[in-house]
């Protein structure tokens, strides 16, 4: 048996063909949707990149007991338990956050690795003189701290750095990233049991996509160079609406060319006789929807209702779509399943076997969110949003990797650390339960203390106007409430929500 996973970074459901889309053309997202399992109803857990990355590792949400940080010691890893039982497992990715602190120890769980670098502001090509202004965001704000204004200014002279040496298509990032997945399907189409991870960061901002891709979506000098959205309300003229958007959708268009050289090895061996092929993604991206852009903003459909695709060689569906609610969790448990090996007791994901199968339910209700963010549920009808009661309890991070995105936690950070019993999952190991002291994503800007904003995601598919339904909000906080204890939520977590 042998598995390809193609996984892409903040990609979006409804600018897919298969899902509505009609902005672009997109032919191998549409020949793809022709070959697989189509998920209606799929969704994130934990936001954003790292901790959604952990659940595909472990099989279980991130967010009710840390933030963004590395595997931890007593983890779970999918890879790795495929490594450990002579199944040969490779990841190539241009996701610049696995060389950073806070997303230590993932590469190392599989056999083989490779990380092209120069994604975002990746502190890649070295200069130590002046950098020009970066035209592909908009001027700083001058209110800023001083500290944040001396980052944000060397992270975007990376991103001018790292562009220069992007002159021609296969310069790119996710081009090297295919490339490298294409020779290993070449060199081991005719091998058996691996397992492959193909992991582009686009289309992730900033949309820096090469220039023909541009010109396959307008005019390139009508839009200019915008192509960096800031994480915050939208404030913009149209043009610059309109710039954003269409590199977006310019990226989009070039991650459509790369699958489909994925596509055109699945052909040319024909590996869907044996081979499972998974396509998704680790959240979506609001384009100024709902006024916002990006994903600090309540959690609407456009960043947590996920494309996935799902070729299962074993049940040859294919061109059929499945409502059935399935997480980022499940693809960890649905892996080790079709590998043929016993799924940890501590995965609180399912494998979708019987979902592809028969549409066959996995659960009633998901949860998903940030941690220290508001809290989500759906049951695939409706969705609720919880923001944290009037003066919740203090929040702590449980870990044993105390590294946030891009650092060390602090010495200050580490001096209020103490020591938790721990959770099922930690194996018998205690862990430190320390205060959190990160302002975190997700939405805290709108929600106020207490709300409960329900919408209908039928009736209502943009989430336009919030409902009042009582018993509906009330069937799902029980639901949530259930979910969270089978995640071993803490209890302030669950009091922060007015779930008791």
């Amino acid at each position: 048996m042998r598995a390809v996973m193609v996984m892409y970074d903040s990609l979006r459901l409804d600018l897919l063909p298969c899902y509505g889309g009609k902005e672009v053309e997109l032919p191998n997202f549409k020949r793809l949707a022709e070959k697989t399992a189509i998920f209606d109803s799929s969704y994130v857990c934990s936001m954003p990149c790292m901790p959604a990355r952990r659940e595909l590792h472990t099989g279980r949400a991130n967010f009710l007991h840390r933030s963004w940080g590395p595997i931890e010691p007593f983890d779970d890893s999918m890879p790795e338990i495929l490594k450990n039982n002579g199944i040969y497992t490779r990841i190539v990715t241009d996701h610049n956050h696995y060389i950073e602190d806070g997303g230590a120890s993932y590469v190392q769980r599989y056999n083989t690795w490779e990380c092209n670098r120069g994604q975002e502001g990746d502190p890649w090509q070295g200069y130590a003189g002046e950098v020009a202004d970066n035209p592909h965001q908009h001027p700083m704000n001058p209110n800023l701290p001083e500290g944040m204004k001396t980052f944000l200014k060397r992270w975007r002279d990376n991103d001018m750095l790292n562009r220069e040496k992007m002159q021609k298509e296969e310069d790119y990032p996710q081009a090297k990233t295919f490339a490298q997945g294409v020779e290993f399907l070449e060199r081991n189409h005719d091998v058996d049991n691996w397992y492959l991870q193909i992991e582009t960061f686009d289309p992730h901002e900033p949309f820096d996509a090469p220039k023909n891709y541009i010109s396959r979506i307008c005019d390139p000098d009508s839009i200019g160079d915008l192509d960096w959205p800031p994480y915050a309300h939208v404030t913009e003229p149209e043009e610059e609406i309109r710039s954003f958007r269409m590199h977006y959708l310019a990226l989009l268009s070039f991650c459509d060319e790369c699958l489909g050289k994925v596509l055109d090895e699945f052909d040319k061996y024909d590996l869907w006789k044996d081979t499972m092929l998974i396509v998704n993604t680790d959240h979506g991206f609001l384009l100024s929807e709902h006024g916002w852009w990006a994903k600090g903003s309540p959690y609407y459909q456009e960043i947590v209702h996920t494309p996935l695709f799902i070729w299962d060689p074993r049940l040859g569906i294919k061109g059929e779509r499945r409502n059935s609610v399935v997480q980022t969790i499940d693809l960890a448990p649905t892996l080790l399943e079709f590998f043929g090996q016993e799924i940890p007791k501590d995965m609180i994901g399912r494998p979708l076997k019987d979902v592809i199968a028969s549409d066959t339910p996995v659960r009633e209700y998901a949860i998903f969110g940030t941690h220290g963010g508001p809290l989500y549920v759906t049951d695939g009808r409706y969705k609720l949003m919880l923001a944290a009661k009037e003066n919740p309890p203090a929040m702590y991070e449980y870990t044993l990797m105390p590294t946030h995105m891009r650092a060390r936690f602090s010495v200050q950070e580490m001096q209020g650390a103490e020591f938790s019993e721990g959770f099922s999952f930690t194996k018998g190991c205690k862990v430190m339960k320390i205060p959190c002291s990160l302002v975190q994503m997700g939405g805290n800007v709108e929600l106020k203390p207490g709300d409960e904003w329900l919408y209908d995601l039928v009736n209502d598919p943009k989430e336009e106007c919030r409902i009042d339904d009582p018993e509906v909000v009330a069937r799902l906080k029980a639901g949530a409430l259930a979910v969270m204890k089978e995640n071993e939520a803490p209890e302030e977590m669950i009091n922060r929500y007015n779930l008791v």
